[in-house]
């Protein structure tokens, strides 16, 4: 670890569950790394879950830019040094950010990627709200690591979407729904994929390696290990 300080992690929240195990992440095992009870300083700002819905709902990607912009400045002024944002599906919107953030960003899904190539896996599943996964945000940066992905079908992403935002953001963890999310992942074990991203910040809530039919890849956790050894790089 570097003698200079560790750098401030900004977190651009979205939803309540993935943002608190994203920071929940950084000062457990920042601990583990620096020490009893040790970890980065951290700020963490988010508008309503509903402002964002209502902006995805509409088509609106300009309009969740906007959002995570504003909390950008916060975190910059609250004295953050860079800026992770731990929901996938809002990534979405952030291409148009970066030129004009007051801070540098993580991606979550060049992290999640990166971390897919250095273990060797070869063809992702992807899973996500019905945003996320019918977006380029994780093909994108999959293909930029020489991987292939697939999508759930249809009637998978609708059930991803059900499960999803009706109950894991509310912190609603139905072992029934969990078989269901297990299923979705033994489809796409079938389809040839040999590891899955959990892309909801709230999946690792209810889906690991030990559960599911695949190697999964959290992004959660994957994006807050990014962040902590970011900020334990220092200045």
């Amino acid at each position: 670890m570097s003698d200079r300080p560790p750098l401030h992690i900004g977190i651009v929240a979205c939803s309540a569950e993935g943002a608190a195990l994203c920071y929940r992440t950084i000062c457990a095992e920042g601990a583990q790394r620096m020490g009893p009870h040790a970890h980065p300083q951290v700020s963490l700002h988010t508008y309503s879950l509903a402002d964002y819905v209502a902006c995805l709902n509409q088509g609106n990607l300009a309009g969740v830019g906007a959002l995570m912009l504003s909390s950008a400045g916060k975190l910059a002024r609250a004295g953050a040094d860079f800026l992770i944002c731990p929901d996938n599906t809002i990534h979405q919107a952030l291409d148009p950010v970066l030129p004009r953030s007051p801070l540098p960003w993580l991606h979550i899904a060049e992290e999640v990627a990166a971390e897919a190539a250095k273990r060797g896996f070869r063809r992702i599943g992807i899973m996500g709200t019905r945003w996320l996964v019918d977006s380029s945000v994780y093909p994108d940066k999959l293909a930029a690591q020489g991987l292939a992905f697939v999508r759930p079908s249809e009637s998978d992403r609708d059930l991803l979407a059900r499960v999803i935002m009706d109950e894991l953001v509310y912190g609603d963890f139905r072992p029934a729904s969990v078989a269901l999310l297990q299923g979705v992942i033994e489809r796409l074990r079938d389809a040839g994929c040999d590891a899955v991203v959990l892309g909801c910040t709230e999946l690792p809530l209810v889906l690991n390696d030990g559960n599911c039919a695949l190697p999964t890849l959290d992004s959660t956790r994957i994006l807050a290990r990014a962040a902590l050894g970011r900020a334990l790089q220092g200045a």
